[in-house]
C-alpha cells in the first residue's frame, strides 16, 4: 500500500487559507513571510484575511494556493514523515508537486507562479473567453461538441467529467449544443478566461524565459505530468518543456491517477485548500482512499486515518 502526494490547482482558494498552520508554527509563518518578500506584495494578508476579489486575481491565487498547499505539506512531514510514492497536482498544482519532489525550490516555484498567473491573466484579459464544465458525455458526443463549436478539451477530470475552453461565444454555443446532442450536464464555469487551450499561447511565450531563469532538478520521487499522464522523466530539460507545454494543453488528472495506481498507489493525500482533487478521485475510482490536509483539524484527522 503505497501513498500519493497531490495539491490543488486553481479555484480552490478561499480567504483564511493557511493562518491556522501559520499561527501554530514557525516554519509555517517563515514561508508566508518570505512569499512577501519574493513577491514584493503581502500575499500572507491576502491569503489570511482576503479579499475575496483579491485573491481570485490569477497572479496572487497561483502562488497564494501554492504556499498554502506546502506549509500543509511540510506541517504534515514534520508530524508523519513521510516518503510518498509519487506526487501529482492540476494545473498550478504540478508545480507544488514538484516543489515537493524538489524538481525546483520554494523560491522558484514562487516566482514562476506569480510570473505564469500574471501572464495567464493577461491572456484572458486580451482575449474575451471562457470554459464550460460537460458531465456524462461519451466521446463520440465530446468529439462533436468541439467540432460542431471549436472549443477544445481543456481538462480530462474523470471519464464522466470534462472541461471545454473556447471563445465567449463558443462556450455560450456549447451549452445549447450539448442539450441538442442529449448530454447529461453543461455547465459555463467562472473563469477568467481559456485556461489550457491555444488562448494562453501568449501566456506560454513569455512564461519561456521566466522558465529559462530558474533551476530545475531530476525528481526524488516520480512526479506525474499533466501533460502526458505518466511520471515526468528524470532530465531537467525535459520537464521544463513539458511545464511550459502545459499552459497551452490539455491536463488529464483522470490518466495521472491511473499512472499512480500504476506505481502501487491506493491513497491519495491531498495538500491545500478544499477537497476539489479528492471529490475527482472517487470519481475515478471509488476504492481508493482519499484525504484532505488544508487546515489543523484536517491534518489531525488526515494522520489518525492513515495510522
Amino acid at each position: 500500500m503505497s501513498d500519493c502526494c497531490i495539491f490543488a490547482g486553481q479555484g480552490a482558494q478561499v480567504p483564511g487559507m493557511g493562518k491556522d498552520f501559520a499561527e501554530a508554527d514557525a516554519e509555517a509563518m517563515a514561508l508566508f513571510d518570505k512569499a512577501n518578500a519574493v513577491l514584493g506584495f503581502d500575499l500572507k494578508k491576502i491569503c489570511f484575511e482576503g479579499p475575496a476579489e483579491e485573491l481570485t486575481k490569477s497572479n496572487v491565487c497561483q502562488p497564494a494556493i501554492f504556499v498554502t498547499s506546502y506549509a500543509a505539506y511540510r506541517a504534515f512531514q514534520k508530524r508523519r514523515p513521510t516518503s510518498f510514492a509519487c506526487a501529482a497536482g492540476l494545473s498550478l498544482g504540478e508545480w507544488g508537486a514538484l516543489c515537493a519532489a524538489g524538481v525546483l525550490d520554494f523560491d522558484a516555484t514562487l516566482t514562476v507562479l506569480e510570473a505564469r498567473g500574471r501572464f495567464m491573466q493577461e491572456a484572458c484579459t486580451a482575449t474575451p473567453s471562457g470554459m464550460i464544465a460537460i458531465m456524462g458525455a461519451s466521446a463520440d458526443q465530446l468529439k462533436e461538441l468541439c467540432e460542431k463549436t471549436g472549443c477544445t478539451v481543456a481538462n480530462i477530470n474523470s471519464a464522466a467529467q470534462q472541461v471545454l475552453s473556447g471563445s465567449k461565444d463558443a462556450v455560450a454555443q456549447a451549452a445549447t449544443v450539448a442539450k441538442e446532442l442529449g448530454i447529461k450536464r453543461a455547465i459555463p464555469l467562472q473563469t477568467a478566461g481559456a485556461f489550457h487551450s491555444p488562448f494562453m499561447a501568449p501566456a506560454r511565450e513569455k512564461l519561456a524565459p521566466v522558465l529559462d531563469t530558474v533551476t530545475f532538478h531530476a525528481p526524488q520521487v516520480p512526479v506525474l505530468s499533466n501533460v502526458t499522464g505518466q511520471p515526468h522523466s528524470s532530465d531537467p530539460g525535459a520537464i521544463k518543456a513539458l511545464m511550459l507545454e502545459q499552459v497551452t494543453q490539455t491536463t488529464n488528472w483522470a490518466a495521472d491517477v491511473e499512472a499512480a495506481k500504476t506505481l502501487g498507489c491506493t491513497r491519495f493525500v491531498e495538500f491545500g485548500p478544499g477537497k476539489v482533487l479528492s471529490g475527482l478521485i472517487k470519481k475515478i475510482d471509488a476504492e481508493l482512499f482519499t484525504t484532505n490536509v488544508s487546515d489543523l483539524p484536517a491534518l489531525d484527522a488526515t494522520i489518525t486515518a492513515l495510522s
